[in-house]
């Protein structure tokens, strides 16, 4: 079900459902009864604004943060988005924000996306020493304009191979990996800030997908189009229990030769995706990428053969992670 509204109507219909009813008893200790922002499965918020480009094509810093205020507020049904963060996480969490820098500059997730949660984060009261940008590699996160920082005075940036995998083997279904140990051990929670685009075997890459970023042998599972690989790598508990919160940043994306940059097959999207569902989330996702084929006369990723089958079996009896049959996803596009 989608549900297409103005700003405007957002705003009002924000003051007249009142801010509370997503809120749960609080408490003090780190990741105890949070979040107690959560709403059912299958919402997602999309909100597009092509004046976030300025004149030079980059991003405006303040249209991207009013973007995610905007979807944050729409998301969790509250008058503001400090309520919205407020209900997520504690000031005692480690809050780990996964980002997606394999194919650099061009198609990364943007900082000017990253610096706007992090201000949000820190607005709540989390420390910036609790906060950590990662991902797989230094190098990755470097080529897509990340600075390092490992001094707990600042905000952290850094990736596995700095932080190291656990010694233990998890297993999940049909995958046996190693995790991260910013995951594991130094992160009570998680915010997955994947990019939006198409991956030449699996399809398309987005949330799901982010967290082959999260185990050391991700070249394993691209078989068969990472299905059921992707779905199992999101039953690990330490990814199940830790993501609070998926941001999807769709402000550039690509249709066609991902997951290296093609700037031939990027578009400006100009969106912001927000979601808890994983699964609804990379359902709309995929909706779009294939929108986009259709526009430029491409068959879709089914007729391509490589269909993100991965999804649905992300929503089976046997993972249950989410919803991904399109009637039952409530959409609201702002």
């Amino acid at each position: 079900m989608t549900k297409s509204i103005s700003r405007r109507e957002f705003f009002l219909k924000s003051m007249i459902t009142g801010s509370s009813a997503f809120f749960a008893k609080p408490d003090a200790r780190a990741g105890i009864l949070f979040p107690k922002n959560k709403v059912a499965a299958g919402r997602v918020v999309s909100i597009r604004d092509n004046s976030v480009r300025t004149s030079k094509n980059s991003l405006n810093p303040d249209v991207v943060e009013n973007m995610l205020n905007t979807a944050m507020s729409a998301f969790f049904s509250v008058g503001s988005a400090a309520e919205a963060w407020a209900g997520l996480f504690s000031e005692n969490d480690v809050v780990g924000i996964k980002v997606n820098c394999l194919a650099g500059r061009g198609m990364s997730t943007s900082q000017t996306l990253v610096d706007a949660i992090v201000k949000n984060l820190l607005a709540i009261g989390i420390p910036a020493r609790q906060i950590i940008i990662w991902d797989r590699a230094n190098d990755d996160l470097k080529r897509a304009g990340y600075k390092i920082q490992t001094s707990k005075r600042d905000v952290l940036c850094y990736g596995n191979d700095h932080a190291g995998y656990t010694r233990q083997l998890y297993e999940s279904g049909s995958i046996g990996s190693f995790l991260s140990n910013i995951l594991v051990h130094q992160c009570t929670a998680i915010i997955n800030v994947p990019i939006m685009k198409d991956h030449g075997i699996v399809g398309i890459t987005n949330a799901l997908k982010n967290f082959f970023g999260a185990i050391h042998n991700p070249n394993k599972y691209h078989s068969f189009k990472g299905d059921p690989y992707i779905a199992d790598v999101n039953l690990l508990p330490d990814i199940r229990n830790k993501v609070r919160l998926t941001i999807c940043d769709a402000l550039t994306s690509q249709y066609e030769g991902g997951p290296p940059y093609m700037p031939q097959w990027c578009w400006q999207h100009n969106g912001v995706i927000v979601a808890q569902d994983m699964v609804a989330m990379d359902s709309i996702a995929w909706n779009i990428i294939d929108g986009k084929r259709a526009e430029k006369g491409m068959p879709s990723l089914k007729e391509a053969g490589r269909e993100p089958t991965y999804i649905r079996t992300a929503a089976d009896a046997d993972h249950k992670l989410g919803i991904c049959e399109p009637n039952a996803i409530d959409l609201i596009e702002i």
